[in-house]
């Protein structure tokens, strides 16, 4: 992938921003206010990366990944390479742990803290996921808190984004109908 940039393209909820480097994406950033915004959440705490009109192919194909994901289409994004150098080892567990949720199912922070050995661990995860450089292809918004609760959500629009892009990938619960299906009377 180079020595690194960053660019920012349009999805079907507002601009998005990706930054990478050698091994890999270093940060992905979901839309802010505006574009000035997005980029500036992108950029915070990255070594300074010039913005690059036309992105590194494997850079252009997680582009595309994301923009279908969140038009829509059933992605899990899996193939795309993290750099998770700057994350601490409990991070890269909870982020592995979530990058295994497809598209349209749900966890909660709970579950998450089970599959990792120690259920008391439940806040850790949220906080972990809070601080997710790597959304949407790590897929925190499909973690939720406890009893089907939505939780929290730090990109921009909040809670409100979360629940959009659940409702993009018609989220279910198990055998329940989805988040979003009309339920027979």
């Amino acid at each position: 992938m180079g020595e690194g940039g960053h660019a920012l393209f349009d999805t079907a909820i507002g601009v998005c921003g990706i930054a990478w480097g050698p091994g890999g994406i270093v940060a992905v950033q979901l839309p802010e206010s505006d574009a000035a915004r997005t980029r500036m959440r992108l950029l915070k705490g990255l070594p300074e990366s010039p913005e690059e009109p036309v992105p590194p192919a494997e850079v252009q194909a997680a582009i595309e990944g994301i923009r279908a994901l969140l038009g829509g289409e059933t992605r899990d994004l899996r193939e795309i390479a993290l750099n998770m150098d700057r994350l601490t080892p409990f991070q890269r567990d909870v982020y592995a742990m979530a990058r295994g949720i497809p598209p349209g199912q749900t966890l909660t922070y709970g579950d998450v803290a089970r599959a990792l050995g120690d259920p008391g661990l439940a806040r850790a995860v949220g906080q972990a996921l809070g601080h997710n450089p790597f959304a949407p292809i790590v897929p925190c918004h499909r973690v939720l808190a406890a009893g089907a609760r939505s939780g929290g959500f730090s990109a921009g629009g909040g809670v409100a984004t979360k629940l959009r892009m659940l409702q993009i990938e018609r989220a279910r619960f198990g055998d329940a109908p989805g988040l979003f299906d009309e339920v027979p009377s």
